[in-house]
This record gives structure tokens, C-alpha cells and sequence, in this order.
């Protein structure tokens, strides 16, 4: 059996599997996030996510045989920061990804120490929150006393892996993601830069997501049940090991994650960058890829449904499916919680155009899947203009449940979507991670089968095609605006 386990922003879900890819046995842990202050994201790197997979070790333990487990991988949410002692205690909760956006001084700072044209040519992208060097920063400017205490710093999946093994390790996923200390296209820490940011804190070795990093030592095995020795490989950023999980593998491939947000991940055949896009280097050994994300996706269905005195969410979709295609003129901008891609603005707002009396919730849910739909396209749209055209879309989360939404997606961006059989996501992929880490399986092992393949349907096509080119203008058209009533609102993330 292989054990894959994910911390996720809101929950930390483990899974047992087998050598061909069956699930035998899966558990899950949900938790909040923190937010102490407007826009900062914290998670308890101790309290929370090591105690989290001791607990889902000890459960999927106590009713399966411990050693029939032949090896583990583990993701979380990241990039995240989190530092230790010498004895791998946390100082401070760890500092998430781009959802914290605390480090605005320290992103504009390294900007301007290294060169935004050197950063984007080196890291494939722009500084922004979503990089770790700025956390560091910070962490060595306002909190100057425990990054003097500080001896290792970790993302949230390799801290586990420390704990677990006692190896200072990141994989290269991740650590692209940490710029401007990462040389994207050596596939290195970048030294000077690494110095500059980082100081006295030592350079975690490289290796990439399936690699073993480690193997559990007596402690770890005593705390979770698990064989001491077994071999735990260094894992990823959840993102990514649920494309992998998707089989996201080939140049081409793109995951479309629908869940609270909606993200991207694109395989490229080659080093591509584009300002508005995030290069990384992939899961498989010297692979690439490119992200992007948006802010809102289910959480603002969820939010809708909260609107609308908790109706049950099947209701919504029901009553949003009868619905004629374009919601009776019905357009939302869903920038509830201002946007990532394309526009990456914190102060932009949700917009509801073309209100009338004769709308109803059910015009009102359609519309948010239309506008989220419209959203993806525009997405679509500047991955294959970065240079490698999509050939392939596997749909994952919990979004893909609701079939609706993934028909109105595929008619507004004229795209066949494919659902892999398991959606357990994260956690399955950490599972394969193991599998072939450990050498159980060959490295190009595929364990995602399609169970539904969603078509567009062409006679919606004029109809999305003229709501798109008004869905188009609304954020430029409406940018001030939007930017005045964000200052009357809570303080902004910048």
C-alpha cells in the first residue's frame, strides 16, 4: 500500500492505495485557516498540520496493516513559510501563500535590489505574494528576533517531511515558487540572491516531488504508527500533485480545479514566461509548467446560497438549470474578493449587471456559474496565447459534481473537459508520488481513468460568444469605480 496525505486550506485528507491505483482506505481532517489581520493567512505548522497526520496515520493504522505500507508522500498548501529551531519547533505560525499578502514593502524592495526584468527572466514570473523571498524578507525586517532565532526554514510539506525524517529537503516545484531565490532555468537555489534574502539559513537540498527524501526515523514512527525506515518522498504544492493525480503529464495537458477558487496548471513543452502567468518547474523530473488562478469560484456559489437563506445547494442548481442559456441578460464579474489572473487587483469587486424584476435566484445562481465561466475563458486564452496550445482539460474538485457548472463552462469556452474516476485529488496524486518513488511502479505510470467526458454544445455558442465581449469591457469599464467603493470597505489585500 502506498499512503499519499494533503494538507489543504480547509481540510487534511490521507489515502491508502494500491500498486495499479485502488483506493483502499481514505481519511479526512478538516480545520480553518487564520486570518489575524487584514491580509495575512496563517496556518499551526505543529499544532495543526503535524498533529493533523499523526491523527490520519493512527486512523488509517488502526484498520489496516501497518506494514503492508511501502511507502508515503505528503503536499500541502503552499508555497507556505514556516522556520524552526535546531530542534524542528516551530517559531510562528506559518506564513501561507498567496492568499497572505502581508509582504507588499518586501516584494516592492526585492524588485528593486535585483530587477524586475532579472527576477521575471530567471523566475518565469513576477514578484508578487504568491513567492516565499518576500515572506523571508519581511520575517528578517519586522520580526528580526526570530529570524535570529530561526535555524531552517520549510514549506508546509517538507516541514512534515523534516519531522517525519529529520531531512532538510524541499522539492523543485516548490522551491520555484520561492522567488527570487530559485534559478528556474538551472534548477538551482540562486546564490547570490539566496544570501541576500535568506542570510544564515541553510539551503534545503533539491530534489524533485516523487524523489525519496527521507526515510522515518524511531520518533516519527513511534508518533504515527508507521514502519520505522519507510521511505517518504518529498512531495509538493497540493496544486500540483492533484494534476498529477488528473494525469496533467503531457505538454498540453491543463488542469481546470474547480473548488473554492479556481485554478490552472498547463504542462509546457518548453520554457514559456508571460507577466500575467506563473512559470514553475512541474512534477516530473526537468518538466515546466504554467498557473494561474482566480479568487472566487465556489466560495461565491457558497455565498450565494448563504444570501438565499440556505437553500439546499441541489435546489440552486435545479432552479439555475432551468434557466435559459445567458440568464435572461443577466451578467456577473465575479471578482467578489478582487482577482488574481488577468488582472491581479485586490480592490476590483464583484459586479451584477442588468438586473431586472422578473429575475429570480435561479437567474442570479446561473449567472454566477456564467460569470466564472466567462472568467476561465479569458484565462484560457492568455495560456495558449503564452505560446503552447491546450490539447487536453481534465476537470477536478469538488466543482465537477455539479454538472451543470462544468456544461456551462465547457459551452462558454467551446471545450471538451474530461473527469478523471477518483476526485479525491491531492492526497491520491501523493499516492502515486509514492508508488513510484519507491520504485513499486515505472515512473511514467498513469493511475487517472476518465469516467465523463463533458462536450460543448454549439447552439449556445452565438449567445456566450456576444455576452463574452460585454464580460470583456466590465472590469475596464467599471476599474475606478470598483476602486472607490474598495476603500470604503475593509482595508484591501494589496
Amino acid at each position: 500500500m502506498f499512503l499519499g496525505i494533503d494538507i489543504g486550506t480547509g481540510s487534511s485528507k490521507a489515502v491508502l492505495a494500491d500498486d495499479v491505483g485502488r483506493v483502499l482506505d481514505s481519511a479526512t481532517v478538516t480545520h480553518d485557516v487564520d486570518y489575524p489581520r487584514p491580509g495575512w493567512a496563517e496556518f499551526d505548522a505543529e499544532g495543526g498540520a503535524w498533529a493533523e497526520v499523526v491523527r490520519l496515520c493512527r486512523e488509517l493504522l488502526s484498520r489496516n496493516d501497518a506494514g503492508a505500507v511501502a511507502g508515503m508522500c505528503v503536499s500541502a498548501m503552499g508555497p507556505s513559510l514556516v522556520v524552526t529551531d535546531g530542534n524542528l519547533a516551530p517559531l510562528r505560525p506559518a506564513i501561507l501563500y498567496g492568499i497572505d499578502a502581508r509582504a507588499v514593502v518586501e516584494i516592492r524592495e526585492l524588485t528593486e535590489e535585483f530587477g524586475a526584468e532579472a527576477i521575471f527572466r530567471d523566475a518565469g514570473k513576477v514578484l508578487s505574494s504568491q513567492a516565499v523571498g518576500p515572506k523571508i524578507r519581511w520575517l528578517r525586517n519586522r520580526e528580526p528576533e526570530v529570524f535570529a532565532r530561526a535555524r531552517n526554514w520549510h514549506s508546509l510539506n517538507s516541514f512534515i517531511l523534516a519531522k517525519l525524517t529529520g531531512e532538510l529537503v524541499l522539492d523543485h516545484h516548490t522551491a520555484s515558487q520561492c522567488d527570487p531565490l530559485y534559478d528556474l532555468r538551472a534548477n538551482r537555489w540562486h546564490p547570490e540572491r539566496y544570501d541576500a534574502v535568506a542570510g544564515h539559513l541553510p539551503k534545503p537540498r533539491l530534489v524533485w516531488p516523487a524523489e525519496v527524501g527521507g526515510r522515518i526515523h524511531r520518533q516519527a514512527a513511534e508518533a504515527t504508527g508507521l514502519p520505522e525506515g519507510l521511505p517518504v518522498c518529498a512531495g509538493t504544492v497540493d496544486a500540483w500533485a492533484e494534476a498529477f493525480s488528473a494525469g496533467v503529464r503531457q505538454p498540453g495537458d491543463l488542469m481546470l480545479m474547480y473548488g473554492s477558487t479556481m485554478f490552472f496548471v498547463q504542462v509546457l513543452g518548453e520554457f514559456r514566461a508571460e507577466p500575467k502567468l506563473w512559470t514553475t518547474a512541474g512534477v516530473d523530473p526537468g518538466s515546466l509548467t504554467l498557473a494561474a488562478g482566480m479568487s472566487t469560484s465556489g466560495s461565491l456559489t457558497t455565498w450565494l446560497q448563504r444570501l438565499f437563506g440556505d437553500v439546499p445547494f441541489e435546489q440552486l442548481v435545479t432552479e439555475a438549470a432551468a434557466v435559459q442559456p445567458g440568464s435572461d441578460g443577466l451578467l456577473l464579474l465575479p471578482y467578489f474578493a478582487g482577482e488574481r489572473t488577468p488582472v491581479f487587483d485586490p480592490d476590483a469587486r464583484g459586479l451584477i449587471t442588468g438586473l431586472s424584476l422578473r429575475h429570480t435566484r435561479g437567474h442570479l445562481f446561473r449567472a454566477a456559474y456564467e460569470g466564472i465561466g466567462f472568467g476561465i475563458r479569458q484565462i484560457l486564452e492568455y495560456l495558449e496565447n503564452a505560446g503552447e496550445p491546450i490539447r487536453r482539460v481534465a476537470a477536478v474538485g469538488g466543482g465537477t459534481k455539479a454538472r451543470l457548472w462544468t456544461e456551462i463552462v465547457s459551452n462558454i469556452t467551446g471545450r471538451e473537459q474530461l473527469v478523471p474516476e477518483q476526485t479525491i485529488g491531492a492526497s491520491y496524486g501523493d499516492a502515486l508520488l509514492a508508488a513510484i518513488g519507491t520504485g513499486a511502479v515505472p515512473a511514467g505510470t498513469d493511475w487517472a481513468r476518465t469516467v465523463a467526458t463533458v462536450k460543448p454544445d454549439p447552439a449556445t455558442a452565438p449567445l456566450y460568444e456576444k455576452l463574452y465581449a460585454t464580460y470583456e469591457l466590465l472590469y475596464p469599464s467599471n476599474r475606478e469605480h470598483m476602486h472607490v467603493l474598495a476603500a470604503l470597505q475593509e482595508p484591501a489585500v494589496e
